[in-house]
């Protein structure tokens, strides 16, 4: 009788082996089927999907183009001698003004006396104090390409630069 118990437990014994070999072939399988098709999705992704990036030479081709597609130029406006807004103090300055591009140069020349208008306008309307400072010189700046803007009707100018400033 005891024998008989042992062999229907090593029955029951190989029965579960036999299940466990079964579900662990069928795990394993299971698992590199999974990693055969991830490797193979994303192979085909990278290969045909995935956005393609130009190389530094086309990179730096394009932004040539955009370059030489611009002609900035300076313009240069007559020196300006203003009475400030203190008696008596006066600033002698002469400006140039970077155009976006050299296409602009015709429109440019044929507003400099509202430019010259807009600058003295301005100008006059400061004090000593205000433009000593690096502060005031570029708040100056900011001002005057806004001015010189709206006097051509479009946004031409891009920067002021300041080759003369003297006061007195």
């Amino acid at each position: 009788m005891a024998e008989e118990e042992r062999d229907e437990t090593q029955q029951e014994g190989t029965e579960e082996g036999a299940k466990k070999k079964g579900k662990g072939k069928l795990i394993i399988i299971i698992v590199v089927a999974l990693a055969v098709l991830g490797g193979g999705g994303f192979f085909a992704y990278s290969k045909f999907l995935a956005p393609k990036k130009e190389s530094a030479s086309e990179e730096a081709k394009k932004k040539e183009d955009i370059i030489l597609e611009e002609q900035p130029m300076l313009f240069d406006l007559q020196p300006f001698v203003v009475n400030l807004a203190d008696r008596g103090r006066f600033l002698k300055i002469t400006i140039k003004l970077e155009l976006i591009d050299q296409k602009y140069e015709k429109l440019a020349e044929a507003r400099v006396p509202q430019i010259r208008d807009a600058i003295i306008t301005l100008i006059s309307s400061k004090s000593a104090d205000s433009l000593s400072t690096p502060e005031g010189k570029f708040q100056l700046k900011d001002e005057l390409l806004m001015r010189a803007n709206s006097a051509t009707g479009r946004d031409i100018f891009k920067n002021v630069y300041f080759t003369d400033f003297v006061m007195q």
